[in-house]
């Protein structure tokens, strides 16, 4: 809870900052850049720092954090939280590095609004900066010791005894623990970090959803090629470089979207590259013959680029009470012919008590996302997994 004083403070200073935070970012990061170029090269996204994405995200991260201190003082947004906690597990984040990001966040702010930050201004953003960073630091704790894991000790490395063409633009690597040691549990749903050599020295991290199920001796991750500028160094090294028998640095599983253990309706609803996270959960709901009533529904641009298109089609058959609607932005051929453009929920059923899953491009997820809420599901039942940094589908 955020002192009295402090209150006061961030909540005249909030509007100031909130304008202002997108101007801090950019100078936080090109300060701890400097200091630290390794951050850069080996933890950081090169990508997503290049199109502005991930200052964009601790903007937004902040101004949540800092709303719900003013607001409801009494809660958190533990959502909000737990999908960053989740994210810095992968990636092997320790405490000390909050130290780091602290040093020279708080050093842009000054730079930025110069004479505005008074002791008494600096002191009160540093109490919002420490209650949010010791929420972080006390759930990432708990994430590695639940995964048996020392704080940061995520890596391991893995041998590719398997690779798949999915699609034009999707590769299956199917990977098994080079140092034979245990496979880790995962729950469906959940992804690992991958942290691939590149030519320039630089070791860069991608987090990709498992796409298989829970079981077995194996662990199966499939990649889409990046393309655009600037592509993605990480997929399109993989889809070149990575074949059968060559080993990967590959992270312990973590993520908080995950397919829950009841028996409410499920609606697994993915488009694109999406699809990796809810082909987990369909095999794993097929696999162990689940009664659950799950609708799946998927949106592609044709039927040749949608990756697991049979595998999809094999597994909701095998469910007792499952459907399966597809759409295509430009159909092709007569797999299914009924549906033809962007997904539209008005003609799908939505049983009472659904429990639904997203994942793809945002636009998607927050067009279906509204389309439920309209449709009477609760907020608290959406769930969402977001590829890349969190823009924050839950407002605007």
């Amino acid at each position: 809870m955020l002192s009295e004083k402090s209150t006061a403070v961030v909540r005249a200073t909030l509007p100031a900052i909130g304008a202002a935070i997108g101007d801090i970012t950019p100078v936080f990061y090109r300060r701890m850049f400097a200091a630290h170029p390794e951050l850069l090269r080996d933890l950081f996204n090169r990508g997503n720092q290049a199109n502005g994405t991930q200052s964009r995200a601790l903007a937004g991260s902040i101004a949540v954090f800092a709303t719900m201190l003013l607001e409801h003082p009494d809660r958190r947004p533990d959502a909000m939280l737990a999908r960053i906690a989740h994210k810095h597990a992968a990636l092997g984040i320790t405490a000390d590095q909050y130290t780091i990001v602290h040093r020279h966040l708080f050093d842009a702010i000054a730079e930025v609004l110069g004479e505005a930050v008074t002791p008494e201004v600096a002191e009160a953003w540093d109490e919002v900066y420490w209650l949010m960073a010791g929420a972080l630091i006390a759930m990432e704790a708990r994430l590695y010791a639940a995964s048996g894991l020392g704080d940061g000790d995520v890596w391991r490395p893995w041998k590719v005894v398997g690779r798949t063409e999915e699609t034009a633009e999707v590769a299956t690597f199917v990977l098994r623990p080079a140092d034979g040691g245990p496979v880790p549990p995962f729950r469906p749903g959940q992804y690992v970090s991958v942290q691939v050599a590149l030519p320039d020295g630089a070791r860069q991290i991608r987090q990709y959803s498992l796409s298989c199920a829970p079981d077995g001796d194996d662990r199966r991750i499939s990649v889409k090629r990046v393309g655009g500028d600037p592509a993605g160094e990480v997929s399109n090294r993989l889809h070149e470089n990575v074949r059968e028998g060559d080993v990967l640095t590959v992270g312990a599983p973590f993520g908080d979207v995950a397919l829950d253990d009841g028996d409410d309706p499920v609606l697994l609803a993915s488009a694109g590259i999406g699809c990796t996270p809810m082909v987990s959960m369909l095999a794993h709901l097929a696999a162990t013959g689940s009664p659950r009533r799950t609708t799946v529904v998927h949106g592609d641009r044709t039927e040749s680029s949608h990756a697991f298109r049979e595998q999809t089609e094999q597994l909701t058959a095998k469910l007792p009470d499952a459907a399966l609607h597809v759409w295509y932005e430009r159909p092709e051929g007569e797999w299914p012919a009924e549906r033809t453009g962007l997904v539209d929920l008005s003609g799908v059923e939505i049983p009472e008590g659904v429990r639904a899953y997203l994942c793809g491009p945002v636009p998607f997820m927050r067009s279906v996302r509204t389309q439920l809420l309209e449709r009477g599901v609760p907020a608290s039942r959406i769930h969402y997994e977001s590829f890349g940094p969190d823009l924050g589908l839950d407002v605007g």
